[in-house]
């Protein structure tokens, strides 16, 4: 997940490592609240449905919206603005998502909390993609490596992190009180990009002509893209609704902020696994991701039915979400050395319109047939990843991470 705007090295003379390590602790910062901000409502489906009136299913579109603008935002937002300065797009769209969060939580109706999803969905989309090449111009090049994986450090303590602890201050205080926290994430992130963060004038970006040309043209990048929308949305499908899932299978309301907690240490400890075992078996290590979310899907469809089961089985799906980002980004990365930014930005707008169309389908799935059936939709569909990457071992999987 590297950046549409990824610009040629320049020389190190007068970086100062300090000041490019506090910038990146910014941009980490920012990335952090603007997937949090994307992800929150995982956990607080229940609650926001209730207080405003609208099902379970309904309200999955507070994952849908900004999945779906972030999908198409990713490659648009790069384009437009790719002669502004960097710093000044990136603190515009990190304090765009924090007043969108701000207006959620004083928000009266749904329809008022759609419209700041769509806003968020825009943010996400854009933010993240720039971000992610920013490293470059902030580090010494030596450091280059160790900064671009702080920085993405930040989507997968999002991913893994922040639904948990957005649950427990909505448990704790309300879902309104978990949106202003996260607001506020945001404007604290929008101040230390201003302050911590130096100029970082445009250099090149793509145009949407390279798109279609690296999908065409390489089998990587084609296997790449679809493995992310079979896991990615295989796993929203499901995991968009985990709460119903729980509550349905007896658990207790203020157990499951703690459950969601093991997902995501379960999910810290699948990052660093997966990331010591891409090295050499990157292809092995996205049928082992398929095969741990489709084990725990079923596991938890067919025998959830108490808090310490169901905790057993978050664990396991836990490992398997948590090694997706490190993952994915490598075989993206690989696949497209020499075409990384057109590469990252097709996974970036995957990756986010995967998210949409998992909540949105299995909203559908919640609302027409029963709970529990998105948790066997997302096992089908993630199991189809073996038969993906399995079917041409031709195609181009580098053992070298990224």
């Amino acid at each position: 997940m590297t950046s549409l705007d990824t610009p040629a090295p320049t020389a190190d003379s007068g970086r100062s490592p300090v000041k490019g390590w506090l910038a990146v602790a910014a941009v980490t910062l920012g990335i952090f609240s603007l997937m949090t901000s994307e992800l929150l409502p995982v956990g607080l489906l229940t609650p926001v449905g209730s207080d405003l009136d609208v099902s379970e299913g309904t309200a999955g579109l507070m994952v849908t919206v900004p999945g779906l603008v972030a999908a198409i935002s990713a490659p648009v937002v790069t384009v437009a603005t790719g002669h502004i300065d960097r710093r000044i797009v990136l603190a515009v769209l990190i304090g765009l998502v924090g007043a969108a969060n701000l207006a959620s939580a004083f928000a009266t109706s749904f329809a008022v909390v759609l419209l700041a999803r769509f806003l968020v969905g825009i943010s996400v989309g854009g933010f993240w993609s720039i971000a992610g090449g920013i490293a470059l111009r902030l580090v010494p090049e030596k450091h280059v490596p160790r900064a671009t994986a702080v920085i993405f450090g930040g989507v997968e303590t999002a991913s893994v992190f922040g639904v948990p602890l957005g649950t427990f201050i909505g448990d704790l205080s309300g879902w309104r009180t978990a949106f202003g926290v996260v607001g506020v994430l945001g404007l604290t992130s929008l101040a230390c990009i201003l302050f911590l963060m130096p100029k970082v004038p445009a250099e090149r970006t793509i145009t949407f002509g390279d798109l279609p040309k690296v999908f065409k043209g390489n089998a990587g990048v084609r296997i790449g893209v679809t493995m992310t929308f079979l896991v990615i949305t295989g796993h929203f499908v499901a995991y968009t609704f985990v709460r119903p899932i729980l509550q349905d299978d007896g658990v207790d309301d203020s157990m499951i902020g703690v459950l969601l907690l093991v997902f995501g240490v379960a999910g810290i400890c699948g990052n660093f696994i997966a990331g010591a075992l891409i090295a050499k078996r990157l292809r092995q290590t996205v049928m082992g991701i398929a095969v741990l979310i489709t084990v725990a899907m079923v596991l938890l469809a067919l025998f959830g039915g108490s808090t310490l089961t169901a905790s057993l089985i978050l664990v396991v799906w836990g490992l398997g979400y948590g090694a997706v980002p490190v993952t994915f980004q490598s075989w993206i990365l690989d696949a497209a050395p020499d075409a990384t930014e057109a590469a990252s930005s097709l996974y970036v707008s995957m990756f986010n319109l995967s998210i949409a169309l998992g909540a949105l389908f299995g909203g559908l799935a919640v609302d027409g047939i029963a709970t529990e059936s998105v948790l066997w939709i997302g096992a089908g569909l993630a199991i189809l990843t073996l038969f993906v990457v399995g079917r041409d071992r031709g195609a181009k999987a580098p053992a070298a991470a990224g």
